[in-house]
């Protein structure tokens, strides 16, 4: 199944950008009349078909939609501090891209050691990971926040969770979620949370 990328669709045609309309044709060497896969991210998919093999700027008609193709009854918004080793980072985006993860907020903590992130080169990396893992939901990475700031905030979830590994009492995490439940995890630096941020 080939997916692409098409956030701005509307209507029954579509054309692909230039850097999908070269993997299409030139990589792939789809034809004329091939079906392919379109989404939005925002949970359509589309069934269509090549009208035009312009490997430029490839015209698609649209097919068929399902809407909310692999929507899941409860959101997971992951708020991580990202690694030192931003590949480390990335490779977690991916997978947590997917399994399905709703929300990336990055997280600057006391113990931090990367404190800037490239917002545009972490999208691409989860588009990539949803085309590939056949998503039609995109997560939202938001930009990097402060611990302090980000708690302050309202988030709604059913469950709100911090993953530290300071000596108290802890609660396994399989004994706590539920199916069903929006939920919001916090995990730290390499370094831990501090005790206070806990």
């Amino acid at each position: 199944m080939q997916i692409f990328y098409a956030p701005q669709i509307e209507g029954d045609e579509y054309r692909l950008p230039e850097d999908e309309s070269k993997h299409c044709i030139r990589v792939l060497r789809m034809q004329q009349g091939d079906e392919l896969y379109l989404t939005d991210g925002c949970g359509n998919l589309h069934t269509a078909r090549i009208a035009d093999e312009n490997p430029k700027r490839c015209l698609v008609q649209i097919v068929s939609t399902q809407h909310e193709y692999g929507k899941r009854p409860f959101n997971l918004h992951i708020a991580i501090a990202p690694t030192k080793n931003i590949e480390r980072f990335e490779w977690f985006l991916e997978k947590a891209t997917e399994i399905g993860v709703d929300t990336i907020t990055p997280l600057l903590c006391e113990r931090s050691e990367r404190k800037d992130i490239k917002v545009e080169r972490l999208q691409k990396i989860v588009i990539s990971a949803m085309k590939q893992s056949v998503k039609a939901y995109l997560p939202i990475i938001n930009s990097i926040q402060r611990l302090r700031d980000f708690v302050k905030h309202t988030h709604q979830a059913d469950l709100k969770a911090i993953a530290h590994c300071n000596s108290w009492d802890l609660t396994p995490f399989q004994q706590v979620i539920h199916r069903g439940r929006s939920v919001l995890v916090l995990i730290g630096p390499e370094g831990d949370f501090t005790p206070a941020e806990v």
